[in-house]
């Protein structure tokens, strides 16, 4: 293509295929381990319990706070009482664990059969005296990572409006626990100091599920720029959910919240703050600038901490730089990995996504095309719900240096010479801010440096060293 025929403009297509993801009851591996006193409850059959104990792996013996209620035949023949088999599982649970809080997780057998989880929840709850939050997550509606996406957005209803009456106004700062985490094993005369190092701006949640480490790194980069984070949905624990009141701000840190992003405006009439996704050190500095722009506040200290965040990881940077990469569609973090790639130097043939919420990621779909056109390489072709057979002709037809994609197409296509990375790998690691681009840049050059040191070392060398294993 020459540079006449690149296109100005991002080309969105839509193959209308099947999801072929992870199933989204899987953010039940990252959810139950972020909300501490909570208890996941998966309604759905063995296939679905099967699949957990796969995609959860050891953690299974860590005896982990989830369960599947498993339905059986006399269940979807409707032969049963509903209410009265779940209300005899959340007694069992509330007598082993006694959670804050239950969270019903509908899979696609609730969906087919109908089952009313939201009718049977507020008189369940009454009965039992714990809050159940209903959230489907069933893959005939959503992609992996959009189970997170029900859950947060089923939680947002439960959030508070506003803080306990006995608490005074500098309880309510104190309130949310990563405040106390970072007030931590400090005097009290440098906590007030701390208090002044904050401008005057209106409350901000951030939303997303991620690490308590990259919770704390993101907190501190808008505390650099005296903005005060009031909460995080979730919190660590469900009774420390943050107060959200109408008018106050929201900013989300991951591209798959597109749900959670509309109740906040719609139910809870919250401002939402459309930002690039802090992933990258290029996605991080545009986050928290906008986030200060939202804020009439001037940036200070971003350009040299970029700089010096891509200085550090020149020698895996050089790696990839004019190779190109192929995106078959996962995580729902396409986008915001093809930008980042891009800004290192790739070229992206194809952006596949199972779903994309154009008005949630406009601030990442148009900080792609800047960076497209900052570093001279063709705008990528962005393909919703992608037809994998049409993928893998493209695939062939183009030849890319490397494909991300889901685990089902991995071992095919590396068999035909083609190098891949998981795209759920991405999911799990953590990504977010400044001080994670090395582990992105880890996953996304390890198997480009695997095959080139079984190259260096040679096939028939390779065989012999596996014979002796």
């Amino acid at each position: 293509m020459t540079i006449a025929q690149q296109p100005e403009a991002l080309n969105f297509e839509c193959e209308t295929g099947n999801y072929h993801t992870f199933c989204p009851i899987s953010c039940v591996a990252w959810l139950y381990q972020k909300i501490e006193d909570s208890f996941f409850l998966v309604i759905g059959t063995k296939t679905c319990g099967y699949f957990l104990q796969n995609a959860m792996g050891v953690m299974i013996f860590a005896e982990p706070r989830y369960a599947m209620a498993e339905l059986e035949e006399g269940d979807i023949s409707a032969q049963l009482n509903d209410y009265e088999e779940l209300k005899r599982l959340c007694l069992q649970i509330k007598r082993d664990r006694n959670p804050s809080v239950i969270v019903w997780i509908g899979t696609c057998t609730t969906e087919i059969i109908k089952t009313d989880l939201e009718g049977l929840a507020p008189k369940l709850e009454s009965d039992i005296g714990i809050p159940i939050v209903v959230a489907r997550a069933n893959g005939l509606d959503y992609a992996f990572t959009q189970g997170e996406d029900t859950v947060l957005a089923a939680m947002a209803h439960r959030c508070p409006t506003h803080a306990p009456a006995a608490e005074t106004e500098t309880e309510k700062g104190d309130r949310n626990a990563i405040q106390k985490l970072l007030n931590f094993g400090k005097k009290k005369e440098e906590v007030i100091q701390d208090e002044s190092e904050y401008v005057d701006h209106p409350p901000l949640v951030l939303f997303g599920s991620l690490p308590d480490p990259v919770v704390t790194q993101l907190t501190l980069e808008l505390k650099k720029q005296g903005i005060r984070v009031s909460g995080w949905l979730p919190a660590k624990r469900f009774t420390e959910l943050p107060v959200i009141e109408q008018g106050y701000y929201v900013a989300g840190v991951n591209p798959f919240l597109s749900r959670t992003a509309t109740t906040l405006m719609r139910r809870r009439k919250c401002k939402l703050i459309g930002a690039p996704f802090p992933i990258g050190p290029d996605g991080t500095r545009a986050w928290v600038e906008k986030i200060c722009s939202v804020f009439g506040i001037t940036p200070k200290g971003l350009d040299e901490r970029e700089a010096q965040i891509w200085e550090s990881v020149e020698d895996y940077v050089k790696l990839i730089r004019g190779k190109s990469v192929f995106f078959m569609g996962d995580n729902l973090l396409e986008i915001s990995q093809a930008r980042f790639l891009v800004r290192c130097g790739m070229t992206v043939q194809e952006i596949g996504i199972p779903y994309m919420d154009k008005r949630y990621q406009a601030a990442e779909l148009a900080l792609l095309e800047k960076t497209c056109h900052e570093m001279g390489v063709p705008l990528p072709r962005i393909v919703e719900k992608p037809d994998n057979y049409n993928q893998l002709q493209r695939i062939y037809a183009s030849k890319p240096d490397l494909v991300i994609t889901g685990m089902a197409h991995a071992n095919p296509l590396e068999a035909r010479g083609i190098n891949t990375k998981w795209s759920v790998e991405f999911t799990f690691a953590q990504i977010h801010g400044f001080t994670n681009t090395r582990d992105i840049l880890e996953l996304v050059t390890r198997p480009l440096r695997r095959n080139t040191n079984l190259q260096d070392m040679g096939w028939d060398k390779l065989v012999k060293e596996e014979a002796k294993i």
